[in-house]
């Protein structure tokens, strides 16, 4: 039920601004997915951003990675009744060790706060991007401070992630818990610790900040 009901929450956000937004604010990506990239989907669950992806951009080569082996197993049937199970793929693999390497993008949406070694993660990441991919970050939307989420989106957010992400991220080694809110400072500053040498906030919606991360 909880993977459903995440998945269920976090979708409609993504039909709306995946395609329409979101890529169209990463500088020249829109334009290599058109013609053709290698685009790898961490945490993918039930596959509806990869598959948004792979529908949207037909010549691209999309994975979807994700350690829960049955929401992979309904990542691909959901392909399959979409038709898009030759265009895209989907693997049962951890973030900090998901396989290949020169991708064009790397995205993870909604799902590095929740790891228990988001560092660890963020720098598979780095290491498996080609010398001039970009990380696509999507998160939450949070201030920085306690104070600049003291509002209705927040206040849902808090509750959710206090029950659910930190408890999760606690689950494992080092059990990093970036916090119910994570914030785009602290977020930006794990993305430089792993690597990444710019980092921007690329656009945001009252539900989520996108980032763009660069080697």
């Amino acid at each position: 039920m909880l993977f459903e009901g995440t998945e269920r929450f976090f979708r409609p956000g993504y039909v709306a601004n995946l395609v329409s937004s979101w890529i169209p604010a990463l500088d020249g990506v829109e334009d290599r997915l058109r013609a053709g990239a290698d685009v790898a989907d961490i945490g993918c669950g039930h596959g509806s951003s990869t598959l948004l992806l792979a529908q949207a951009y037909p010549e691209s080569r999309v994975v979807g990675f994700d350690y829960h082996e049955p929401s992979i197993e309904q990542a691909r049937k959901r392909a399959a009744d979409a038709g898009l199970d030759g265009r895209v793929s989907f693997e049962v693999a951890s973030a900090a060790s998901f396989p290949g390497e020169g991708y064009d993008l790397v995205a993870v949406f909604d799902a590095l706060h929740d790891m228990p070694d988001p560092l660890g993660a963020a720098r598979h990441v780095r290491e498996a991007l080609a010398d001039d991919g970009v990380f696509l970050l999507v998160e939450p939307f949070a201030g920085d401070r306690l104070e600049d989420n003291l509002n209705p989106v927040g206040r849902l957010f808090y509750g959710a992630s206090t029950v659910i992400c930190v408890a999760h991220s606690k689950s494992g080694e080092p059990g990093t818990a970036l916090g119910a809110q994570a914030g785009e400072a602290r977020l930006a500053s794990l993305l430089g610790e792993a690597g990444f040498t710019r980092v921007r906030r690329a656009t945001e919606t009252p539900f989520n900040l996108v980032l763009d991360a660069r080697p």
